[in-house]
C-alpha cells in the first residue's frame, strides 16, 4: 500500500486543522493504520490509531478530546480532525499503515507499521 499524507499548513494556537491520508490498493479495509507526529529534535511518536473497521481507536493522552481519527475504507481514506490546536502541536504529520487480521487499534509504536507516508507539515503558532 502507498500512502500520501496531506492537508498540513500554519495555524493559530486555538485553531483547527484537518489532515488526510490517501491510500492506494484496493485491500485497504486490511490495514490498521496511525498518525504519528515528529518535532523538530524529538522523537516520532504515536497520535492516533485505528482498527480495519475504524471499530477500535486509540488516543494518545495528549490529544485526547481535541483531536478525532476517522476512515472511509470505500475512499481510501483516513483523516485526523484536528482542534483546539496548541503550539506544541507543531510537527511534521505522518500516516502509517500495517497489514493485520486482527480488529485491534493498539498498534502504538513506529515499529508496528510497515508502510509510510511523506508526511504534511503543522505548525500551530501562538
Amino acid at each position: 500500500v502507498q500512502l500520501q499524507a496531506s492537508g498540513g499548513g500554519l495555524v493559530q494556537a486555538g485553531g483547527s486543522l484537518r489532515v488526510s491520508c490517501a491510500a492506494s490498493g484496493r485491500t485497504f479495509s486490511t490495514y490498521a493504520v496511525g498518525w504519528f507526529r515528529q518535532a523538530p529534535g524529538k522523537e516520532r511518536e504515536i497520535v492516533a490509531a485505528i482498527s480495519r473497521s475504524g471499530s477500535s481507536i486509540y488516543y494518545a493522552d495528549s490529544v485526547k478530546g481535541r483531536f478525532t481519527i476517522s476512515r472511509d475504507n470505500a475512499k481510501n481514506m483516513v483523516y485526523l480532525q484536528m482542534i483546539s490546536l496548541k503550539p506544541e502541536d507543531t510537527a511534521v504529520y505522518y500516516c502509517a499503515a500495517r497489514s493485520t487480521y486482527s480488529a485491534s487499534s493498539r498498534y502504538t509504536l513506529v515499529v508496528d507499521y510497515n508502510y509510510w507516508g511523506q508526511g504534511t507539515e503543522v505548525t500551530v503558532s501562538s
